[in-house]
């Protein structure tokens, strides 16, 4: 259980760390995310696809091969009965149910070198039908800014913002930019139908969809489109704070349109512009062409026409502008980085709402809810300690993504628009501060576990201790470990053949490549003792396979200590004879342990103490017994064997019982590691181990045999190993002569009891 000054100190730290994410709520809300926002929306829409269109629209493109002189209709303005024409035939003879020209219609700024009477003539023309067709609407706008009255004072218009609650009475706010036609007379010609074109900040996302004024409220062009389709009329339109409603003559709901800041309404892009087989168009000069061939007198064009105008049957057309050198009514979409007409405002808007299939947000406090979530989900992670502290800030990440990729999956199933740069902004801001935090007070308790335990620990471990973050346990317990133990062979009388000076330098030299290959395995320094070095491995931290890395790293020491000798021997009249054939006999064991800090109140050190840990030392002299040098228990050999069988080449050498002990115990030579045994090692294990088979089954002839081919492999011995006299080969060859002349009682089990140490 944490202590109360650790809980106290958690809590804090949350606290300081809580006004992260609150800063980033408040700069989403403040819009200042908007721009990354937005293309995150952008990812979602073009991860999910096209979608089907509810209804049929097609755009007539007044387009570059339009506005071609050679193969078009020729140069803009132009006359505006070419639209009459197109819309007349698409009405009553394709077949269409409704037209939205995305052009506001004035004859504000024509040039003066246009031919009056045939602009005339054009706006008589489209005004006449536009009068008796309601089926067809034409754009009024509120872009232009700035205008003059007819008293020629200069005034700004400015889309009427509901939401704002000092938003004047109608009667005191500005028509938009109304279509005016010249025909002729001292009146200018306002059509009824007309619809507004405006979006927020000229964008392709928001649509304002009404807008009052002082002669009438009007209606966004999609809004107006979706009246014709449902034989709906404008006037029974209900408005309420967070919807519009059309309604249909017999009083139902035809559709219901939801509202944000009493006006807006985000729309659902269906499709790439691009993309024509869910965005259909073609050109206004084939269609204005196809007008002329459907009463022509060759049968051909006739029929090229009417397959020409079929494709509109019962479609709802939009006319807009689309090339954008000439017209500039371009901008960027939710599927589009580049920049293609803004027609497809009006076209997608009108989707949505033919569909219901609006987009949806949270409220805010559902944002700042995601916003707090997943900054505690990541920054629990990121700050999680322990032996898994590197896969819990693995899940941190994973948890942002994994927020990521919900959001895009909630998107795409119910449309539902999650926010995603405010929350993983707080999350990685709020962690990252967590992360430096948690850096700093780590240094502080490095700084004090240094401080307790430097003196009297070992360096390699004070640095696993503060690496893994767990608090050394004071005092005794038991834990599962192998101990290792060393010792030079007839150090005694090197010692006495060395001047001080010498000694330290050659103990200097063996210890430090001891030390280093044993705790590069992951050994734990107990103590030196002499000449004599006591490893740890598996305490005072958790070491899996620890039997395995003891196994390795005495072998590994082994293959150094035959490098220095070579070194040593190279170096000359340096060293004296008997440093040229330095040899270490090591011993290891596996079993519980006590480990610990023990001592007095004044002196201690980390070591170990038990029975197992005595075993160790037997194993390490009672090598010399059978004239090998790194010796363990069955036990560390199967505990080795179950992490990476076959690493270590083992010789079994029969059964002991050690000193002060009663129980016998299986004991093996640790011969080499697999990379460096050969082919006659092995074949020595062979045969050794058959020999004693035939021993213990009392076949001593056998068992001579056997020993004697084996003899003849061994690495160590007479005349092979200075200073050796005897090889395990040779010592059982020594004892089957011996039970052979003199034969064992009938209860004689095979066990060998040490006499020694």
């Amino acid at each position: 259980m944490p202590s109360p000054k650790t809980s106290a100190l958690f809590r804090l730290r949350w606290l300081l760390l809580a006004p992260i994410p609150l800063l980033w709520c408040a700069v989403a809300q403040l819009g200042y995310l908007e721009f990354l926002e937005n293309k995150a929306v952008d990812w979602r829409f073009r991860y999910r696809g096209p979608i089907e269109s509810p209804i049929k629209i097609i755009y007539v493109n007044v387009d570059s091969l339009s506005l071609d002189g050679v193969g078009g209709i020729g140069g803009w303005p132009w006359s505006r009965e070419y639209f009459a024409t197109v819309s007349k035939t698409l009405i009553e003879r394709a077949g269409v149910r409704a037209i939205g020209m995305d052009f506001v219609f004035s004859d504000e700024g024509v040039a003066e070198s246009v031919d009056r009477k045939k602009l005339i003539a054009g706006n008589r023309a489209l005004g006449a039908y536009l009068r008796k067709t309601p089926q067809v609407l034409i754009a009024a706008s509120y872009t232009a800014a700035d205008f003059r009255d007819i008293n020629n004072t200069k005034k700004i218009r400015e889309f009427p913002d509901v939401s704002r609650p000092d938003l004047p009475p109608p009667r005191m706010l500005e028509d938009p930019e109304l279509p005016s036609f010249d025909i002729g007379t001292k009146f200018r010609y306002t059509p009824p139908g007309v619809a507004l074109i405006d979006t927020v900040e000229s964008g392709t996302r928001w649509v304002p969809l009404f807008a009052p004024s002082p002669s009438r409220t009007y209606y966004a062009m999609a809004v107006e489109l979706a009246l014709i389709y449902y034989g709906a009329d404008r006037n029974d339109i209900k408005i309420t704070d967070d919807h519009m409603d059309l309604v249909k003559p017999d009083g139902s709901v035809a559709a219901r349109i939801p509202l944000v800041k009493k006006q807006l309404v985000e729309i659902n892009w269906f499709s790439r512009w691009a993309d024509s087989a869910h965005n259909p168009w073609v050109s206004m000069s084939d269609a204005y062409v196809y007008c002329g061939m459907l009463d022509s007198d060759k049968p051909n064009e006739r029929k090229s026409a009417e397959e020409f105008f079929a494709q509109f049957k019962d479609a709802v057309v939009l006319i807009g502008p689309t090339d954008q050198l000439l017209l500039h009514d371009v901008s960027p979409t939710p599927f589009d980085d580049g920049e293609v007409p803004r027609v497809g405002v009006h076209g997608n808007l009108l989707k949505t709402i033919i569909s219901g299939k609006y987009i949806r947000r949270l409220p805010h406090v559902g944002n700042y809810a995601l916003i707090f979530g997943l900054s505690a989900i990541v920054t629990l992670l990121a700050l999680a300690g322990g032996a898994r502290a590197v896969f819990a800030k693995l899940m941190a990440v994973l948890s942002a993504v994994l927020y990521v990729a919900i959001a895009f999956q909630v998107f795409n199933a119910s449309r539902l628009m999650l926010p995603v740069v405010a929350p993983l902004g707080a999350a990685f801001t709020t962690s990252f501060v967590g992360l430096i935090w948690q850096i700093v007070e780590e240094q502080k308790q490095k700084g004090r576990i240094k401080g307790m335990f430097g003196t009297y620990v070992s360096p390699a471990l004070v640095d696993r201790m503060v690496n893994s973050g767990e608090e050394p346990k004071l005092g005794g317990v038991v834990e599962h470990i192998t101990a290792y133990f060393s010792d030079i062979e007839s150090f005694s009388t090197m010692s006495e053949k060395l001047s001080p000076t010498l000694l330290v330098e050659l103990m200097n030299e063996y210890l430090t490549a001891c030390t280093d290959i044993l705790q590069e395995e992951g050994g734990t320094l107990d103590k030196y003792i002499g000449d004599a070095v006591l490893m740890i491995y598996g305490a005072p931290l958790e070491l899996p396979g620890h039997a395995h890395k003891a196994c390795v790293g005495a072998l590994r020491v082994q293959k150094r200590i035959a490098e220095l000798r070579a070194k040593w021997t190279a170096e000359g009249d340096k060293w004296p004879e008997i440093v040229h054939r330095l040899q270490a006999r090591i011993g290891l064991n596996t079993g519980p342990a006590v480990v610990g800090n023990m001592g007095s109140h004044t002196r201690f050190s980390y070591t170990m103490m038990g029975d197992d840990v005595n075993i160790a030392a037997r194993m390490e002299s009672g090598a010399k017994s059978w004239g090998v040098y790194t010796m363990t228990t069955d036990t560390t050999r199967t505990e080795c064997e179950k992490v990476e069988a076959g690493r270590v080449l083992f010789r079994a050498l029969g059964r002991i019982v050690v000193k002060g002990r009663a129980q016998p115990i299986p004991v093996y030579e640790l011969v080499a590691l697999a990379e460096d045994a050969t082919d006659a090692m092995r074949e020595c294990v062979s045969l050794f181990e058959k020999g004693l088979e035939r021993y213990y089954a009392r076949d001593w002839d056998g068992a001579i045999a056997f020993f004697r081919r084996s003899e003849v492999l061994e690495v160590n011995g007479p005349g092979r190993t200075t200073g050796a006299k005897y090889n395990p080969s040779l010592i059982y060859i020594g004892i089957a002569e011996g039970y052979r002349a003199d034969p064992p009682t009938p209860d004689w089990d095979g066990v060998f009891v040490m006499k020694e140490k």
